[in-house]
């Protein structure tokens, strides 16, 4: 039966806890010493060198037989925390495998292996040390407590006649109940410092941590963004599919009515045109929020068609120019797509131009977009009402993207966005 599974049997949670602490402590006793006959070789070897610097030659050896060793006793001590006390050890980023000889070099550079060097070689002696002194106070302690049933179970030729004995027993009973009251919080502290020292120096440092926080938060982001981004195709079909139909069929009706029920009352007739004129307008709009959660053209057909749509709908003439060699993904896409569709209807709104040119281009791994008008400019990103400027730069920045506004008094205003596209 394993280890694991008698301590399982032992009554009670803080028994059974200090039971999984003091196996910890015992099974780490030996991978602490793993190193210590390879650094005594070393430092004996070295101590010779000094006395006779000529007889003797310093051997790497133990060096190299260290650094071959630690990746072992380290897949020991993790295994040795996760059966014990259930504690994952996070691993550090380790250079993949290579096809060259550099490989191996690039492995022995890293300074994941010389923290485990560290951790066997320098944390783990002294760590030893006190896994002896512990199990050494639960050994006197045990043996202490029970000093009675020694004497009990001795032969009568063998036990104790002289006066005092039962007294001095006595005292070994207290002292040893007291030393099993104080092996489980020391115990825990050791624990506790050698699970310190395990995640500083087995684990990843804490530049590691960081990079793989930031690399989880922008993959759990971009899920986010994939998914809300489906969220308004879905819409957008449902709207498109849905109530859009039924409203035309609602005005088609309406104009079937209108055209030949022509001996109704005045004011019935007054009724049906104003019920087919609403029905037009609530087509209309509709539309326009179709368009703007997510326009069908840019799923079909791409950027250079959505946007020269968008553009043919403006009041003032817009040069499109469009050079994709290939489509980006569809959030980067979509996102192209609003900011232009947006910059646009502020150079109309508020620009006083009276021309615009957009450009999309893509550059390397990079998606460049530049929105320019002849209007009065003025416009600032960091004023107090430039909420649509600072609405662009959010949805920019939501795919790690740039956004920069150049609008000087007098103009011209030129917007330039980069998004970076997925290789």
């Amino acid at each position: 039966m394993q280890l694991t599974t008698w301590l399982r049997l032992v009554p009670g949670r803080p028994f059974r806890r200090a039971g999984h602490r003091t196996a910890l402590v015992a099974a780490g006793l030996p991978l602490h010493l793993a190193v210590v006959p390879l650094w005594l070789w070393l430092l004996g070897t070295m101590a010779a060198w000094v006395h006779a610097p000529g007889a003797v030659a310093v051997t790497p050896l133990p060096v190299l037989l260290t650094l071959v060793v630690t990746p072992l006793l380290t897949v020991g001590q993790r295994r040795r925390y996760r059966a014990l006390v259930g504690k994952d050890l996070p691993r550090p980023a380790v250079p993949g495998p290579g096809r060259d000889w550099t490989s191996p070099v690039r492995r022995l550079t890293t300074r994941a292996l010389w923290r485990q060097v560290c951790y066997h070689a320098v944390a783990g002696p002294p760590l030893a040390v006190l896994d002896l002194a512990v199990l050494a106070v639960w050994g006197t302690a045990l043996v202490a407590a029970s000093v009675y049933v020694w004497i009990w179970a001795l032969p009568p030729q063998w036990r104790v006649s002289d006066v005092g004995y039962s007294t001095q027993a006595a005292y070994l009973t207290a002292g040893g109940l007291a030393l099993l009251f104080l092996g489980p919080r020391l115990t825990g502290a050791l624990v506790r410092l050698e699970t310190r020292a395990a995640e500083v120096l087995l684990g990843p440092s804490r530049t590691e941590k960081l990079a793989r926080r930031v690399a989880d938060l922008a993959e759990s982001r971009a899920g986010v963004l994939d998914a809300a981004d489906a969220e308004r195709r879905r819409i957008e079909r449902d709207l498109h599919d849905g109530a859009q139909q039924r409203l035309v069929s609602l005005a088609v009706n309406l104009g079937l009515a209108r055209a030949t029920l022509r001996d109704l009352p005045e004011d019935a007739r007054k009724v049906i045109d104003e019920a087919h004129r609403e029905a037009k307008e609530a087509i209309a709009e509709l539309n326009d929020l179709v368009r703007g959660l997510h326009p069908a053209v840019l799923e079909d057909r791409g950027l250079d068609a959505a946007l020269s749509g968008v553009a043919a709908r403006l009041p003032i003439p817009v040069r499109v120019a469009v050079d994709l060699p290939r489509r980006p993904s569809p959030t980067v896409e979509a996102v192209a797509y609003f900011v232009v569709s947006e910059a646009l209807t502020n150079v109309v709104k508020h620009a006083q131009a009276s021309r615009a040119d957009v450009t999309v281009e893509r550059i390397g791994e990079t998606l460049l977009v530049v929105v320019a008008d002849d209007g009065a400019g003025g416009a600032d990103l960091a004023a107090a009402g430039a909420t649509g400027l600072a609405g662009l730069a959010r949805r920019v920045a939501s795919v790690d993207g740039t956004f920069s506004c150049r609008s000087p008094a007098g103009g011209p205003t030129v917007i330039t966005v980069e998004l970076p596209c997925a290789p």
